[in-house]
């Protein structure tokens, strides 16, 4: 027997496939949402965050559907906004790697900038003000080099990298369609949320990939960046349930997602080892601090890690998410780094029976 959903909301995610769009998209089936995503066209197969969904029995119900676009491509955004009408968007889709923005400035912009313009367009063209919502996942990289301790809706933006500046014109085109065509709009200012589902190119899943794999003997080394840098580290469960709450108000209002507790890089590679019984000693300073753990260097300062500007300090004030609407994160740090540790090692552990089973053979 097939299973009744609630069709009375309908929701499109941009950037499915990633780590928030996927956390978002069971979020909202659970609620009871028929949920459409859209996915890149792709030569290789990257739907692994959302194959349980996908490939569940809410996919028989079709709950969950997936189309084919682009936000570089309005023709695909206007036939499927056209198509599935629906009553929020949330526009989770991006090229979200700093440092890949000062390689690829021009593909960021398009992207991150044009591509929330053109789903902010799309809405209006198709006269969809007043029935859709929509939400864009702004970023704290907006504060850049900042100079106040902790940032809030209120400090000004200063970025300082091509992907913040491509965050910046979406924040603000955002802010503009709201005011001039009175279209429920938002923005989420999320300070850095992890998870499992992170990808492997950022910093924390690096380092909880590399530790595991480490710690069981599949890798020798792990090569960082500044370690000094300090981020505000929340969990992405946390930050998507804000991102919902937004859009279920009466009023569209942007607010700042964080812990508003801040650690640095090398806190994180600590609190890593110390749930894996790794001692770290660490010697040397600056370009040259290395991580030395049973007489072995086993963390390495590597200068090809460093961008053309680095933000160093940032730290969210989320006190009006909080008074307004009564979130607060239910993840702390240590739990975070836990849950991170203790998946990258099954998958080390199942790497290394693999590796096993091979050279028996």
């Amino acid at each position: 027997m097939k299973k009744k959903f609630n069709k009375s909301k309908v929701a499109l995610i941009t950037g499915v496939t990633g780590q928030d769009g996927s956390y978002l998209a069971q979020f909202l089936l659970d609620k009871g949402y028929k949920v459409h995503g859209i996915k890149r066209r792709s030569s290789s197969i990257n739907t692994d965050r959302i194959d349980s969904i996908y490939q569940g029995p809410e996919r028989i119900d079709r709950r969950f559907i997936l189309h084919y676009g682009d936000l570089t491509d309005s023709s695909s955004l206007n036939k499927i906004i056209g198509n599935v009408k629906p009553n929020e968007i949330y526009n989770l889709g991006a090229q979200s790697h700093v440092g890949v923005s000062f390689e690829m400035p021009l593909y960021t912009s398009d992207v991150n900038a044009l591509g929330a313009l053109r789903i902010l367009d799309s809405i209006k063209s198709l006269n969809l003000t007043k029935k859709t919502k929509f939400y864009q996942a702004s970023s704290s990289e907006l504060y850049g080099k900042t100079n106040s301790l902790m940032q809030s809706e209120k400090t000004p933006f200063h970025p300082f990298s091509p992907y913040a500046v491509s965050k910046l014109f979406a924040h603000w085109i955002t802010i503009n369609y709201r005011e001039a065509y009175d279209l429920f709009a938002v923005n989420g200012i999320l300070f850095n949320h992890e998870s499992p589902q992170r990808g492997e190119t950022f910093v924390t899943r690096k380092i909880t990939m590399a530790l595991t794999k480490i710690y069981l003997g599949l890798q020798n080394i792990l090569l960082i960046g500044n370690l000094d840098s300090k981020r505000d580290w929340g969990h992405a469960k946390d930050y998507i349930e804000m991102q919902w709450l937004m859009l279920q108000q009466k009023k569209p209002i942007d607010y700042v997602i964080a812990t508003g507790i801040q650690r640095s890089v090398r806190d994180f590679i600590n609190e890593s080892a110390n749930l894996l019984g790794m001692n770290i000693k660490w010697v040397g300073k600056g370009i040259n601090e290395k991580g030395i753990y049973k007489g072995k260097t086993i963390i390495k300062v590597d200068k090809r890690y460093y961008r053309p500007s680095d933000v160093i300090y940032l730290r969210g004030n989320s006190a009006k998410a909080r008074n307004s609407l009564g979130w607060f994160p239910k993840y702390n740090f240590k739990q975070l780094v836990k849950e991170m540790i203790d998946s990258d090692m099954k998958k080390a552990q199942l790497e290394m029976t693999l590796k096993r089973n091979y050279e028996k053979n």
